[in-house]
């Protein structure tokens, strides 16, 4: 157990503890509002929801340094597969760089993402790891024994030299640079390198470089395992035409955190109605939408445990609060001047206590997959003079616009994909006035896209299903585009109201020889951990970023991490979980020094808290699939915070959706 799970594993013992304390004293034990890390998997498919669930499904005790880089290789080619790249307008060149975001949202993307994804991996590994530009593509590395090795994620291969060590870009280069100079016209031929290829029955690439005719992810007709790529292409990615070292950037911190309140329901399917990331025209549609595992450009995807149906999956969001018996209030942010038919009043369910001052309901909206739309509607019961008011916010509540006001009671309806669209977390206000005036109904409802690789996929025979839901934690996440063409498209940084010395405005670079940017970061409940992955440049030795973070509103700073030179572009992640106890917002601050160039490309804060009213209840878990053409459905209730139970399939099942929610 690591020490980030040891602290969590004792807050959540001391909260239990607290509990039980507070019943054998005969006080009423607070009110479950909240069920977190909901987490449902199967034993046939990997745990990825999180850096440290990824660690535990492929890093295992004893490895070689050889066998971790392989594992790292094979997780991202197991959950991420060679496609047009999702665009969320967030991270650099708008793509999505944090690796446990791509497994478990999107699943596909192209090389540099992949190339990324295998170095942040590995530097999680305790590997180094470093990327490289080549003709019309983009690789990484990995380095044990000294040595340097290419595992390509992206196009599915690595090159075992006659030693069994594998090779390295340079020297994957070497060799086909000789066996050019040995053969004189072929470099930058492409047509004459695809007729080489294909002679003597697409057999003629095994007279090529040996290194290449060796490599065992070609197949008996040179083509590698997603058949979009061959020995024609390798043979001019590497021909030294275009070949320099180039870190594609990351951040790390995205985890899957499904939480659950009275009348919230994720449901998330395998399968899709056409949604995705990119329907806006923002980018391209990727092709997985209408190809299975085991066909076509995913041809090779059931040789690394693909149990899906498809790549894309489309889900739902649901939540339907119940507003008569008062429980609204454990799950709100914020539940001020609210009254509850349940306590014997007449009218509307939802109602204003005080007619001489508003009543305020802030609710959030947090989701671990990406929102492509939404819905709020609403019942509303308006007295004289009175009116609801919604608002909206996507920076944890530093800004509000209004995006709703009703003077007249009805059914009303809003239209959220204009601001939840790419969003992953956002707070809606409602500000209720007059006497009589309330809500008889509330309903919040997302599409939301998520990749159905993850999912924990039935097979046929007995599947163990492992259930559980703890720590009772959430988390606050600053993270904002640093590019300003963003604005509109997605939260910028400076939507999080940072201060800034001797910053360029909307960039995170410095304007002179020192600067500082420094975050607020506040949360509903005690911070158990700070969380930063930062994507930077420190060109010179004496360039550098020290990230901090002061508990006590700046007057001392704790160090949580240095990003030193030189380095043109480099990423790093850290973790702070010694917090003072009781504390509820943290300053986290980025001091630069700067002799050449100093920036940061992009940056990520996740501020992990102790849910208020976070704890246990229990929660149905829904399996439907199909059997033989006809349905099938397992429905069970877990009634404690870690569970293991069996499912049987008679025959190899199509699966069709996976449904949590609380069992009231």
């Amino acid at each position: 157990m690591t020490l980030r799970e040891r602290v969590v594993w004792t807050l959540a013992a001391n909260a239990l503890a607290a509990a039980g304390a507070a019943a054998a004293a005969g006080d009423a034990p607070k009110a479950v509002g909240i069920v977190s890390h909901v987490k449902v998997l199967s034993d046939k498919v990997e745990d990825v929801s999180s850096l440290d669930a990824w660690r535990k499904s492929f890093i295992k005790d004893g490895m070689s340094d050889r066998e971790k880089a392989l594992a790292v290789w094979e997780s991202v080619v197991r959950f991420q597969h060679q496609d047009a790249p999702p665009v969320e307008f967030l991270q650099l060149e708008n793509a999505v760089l944090d690796a446990i975001k791509m497994f478990n949202v999107y699943g596909y993307s192209m090389c540099g993402n992949a190339a990324s994804h295998v170095q942040s991996l590995a530097r999680a590994a305790g590997l180094e790891a470093r990327g490289w530009t080549i003709q019309a593509h983009v690789v990484p590395e990995v380095s044990w024994g000294g040595k340097w090795h290419l595992l390509d994620a992206s196009l599915i291969n690595y090159f075992p030299k006659p030693d069994g060590d594998l090779a390295s870009v340079e020297e994957i280069a070497a060799a086909i640079k000789d066996w050019y100079e040995k053969n004189p016209g072929f470099k930058g031929d492409d047509a004459k390198l695809r007729k080489f290829h294909a002679e003597n029955g697409w057999t003629g690439w095994k007279r090529g470089p040996a290194l290449l005719a060796n490599c065992p992810f070609y197949d008996a007709t040179g083509w590698l395992p997603a058949k979009t790529h061959g020995w024609y292409s390798t043979m001019q990615e590497y021909d030294g035409s275009m070949l320099f070292a180039y870190e594609c950037g990351y951040t790390v911190g995205y985890q899957v955190n499904v939480q659950l309140r009275s009348g919230e329901r994720l449901t998330r399917n395998w399968g899709h109605k056409g949604l995705h990331v990119n329907q806006d025209g923002a980018g391209g549609a990727p092709g997985c939408l209408a190809m299975k595992p085991g066909e076509k450009f995913m041809v090779y995807t059931p040789r690394y445990g693909d149990l899906a149906n498809g790549r894309v999956g489309n889900g739902t969001l649901e939540y339907e609060p119940p507003l008569t018996d008062g429980s609204l209030a454990a799950a709100a942010l914020t539940c001020e001047n609210l009254g509850f038919q349940g306590e014997g009043k007449t009218g509307p369910a939802l109602f204003v206590k005080d007619a001489a001052k508003p009543a305020t309901l802030v609710l959030r909206m947090p989701s671990s997959y990406v929102c492509l739309g939404g819905e709020l509607t609403l019942m509303a019961l308006v007295g004289a003079g009175g009116e609801v008011v919604v608002a909206f916010s996507d920076n944890n509540g530093l800004d509000w616009k209004e995006i709703g006001k009703f003077t007249a009671s009805g059914d009303q309806k809003l239209d959220l994909k204009p601001h939840v669209y790419r969003r992953y977390d956002y707070r809606l206000k409602f500000t209720l006035k007059g006497a009589g005036t309330g809500l008889d109904a509330l309903k919040i409802a997302h599409d939301i896209q998520h990749s159905q690789r993850p999912l924990p996929a039935l097979d046929r025979g007995e599947n163990t299903i492992t259930f559980c839901a703890e720590p009772p934690e959430g988390t606050i996440t600053i993270e904002g585009s640093t590019d300003p063409k963003n604005k509109g498209k997605q939260v910028l940084y400076t939507d999080f109201h940072p201060e800034r010395k001797n910053i360029k405005d909307d960039l995170l670079v410095l304007s002179a020889a020192t600067g500082e940017v420094t975050f607020p970061v506040e949360t509903p409940g005690d911070i158990t951990r700070l969380r930063v992955g930062i994507y930077y440049r420190a060109r010179d030795p004496k360039d550098s970023w020290d990230i901090a973070a002061s508990f006590d509103g700046g007057k001392t700073w704790q160090p949580i991490g240095r990003c030193e030179g030189p380095t043109r572009n480099h990423g790093k992640y850290f973790v702070l979980d010694q917090v003072p106890a009781n504390t509820k917002s943290a300053l986290v601050r980025y001091t630069g020094a700067q002799r050449t160039v100093a920036m940061i490309y992009q940056t990520r804060i996740d501020a992990d808290y102790l849910e208020p009213h976070g704890g246990f209840r229990p929660v149905k878990v829904t399996y439907t699939w199909d059997e033989g053409g006809a349905e099938k459905r397992d429905v069970h209730v877990a009634s404690k915070p870690t569970e293991t139970y069996k499912i049987t399939c008679a025959s190899k099942p199509t699966m069709k959706s996976l449904v949590v929610e609380l069992a009231e």
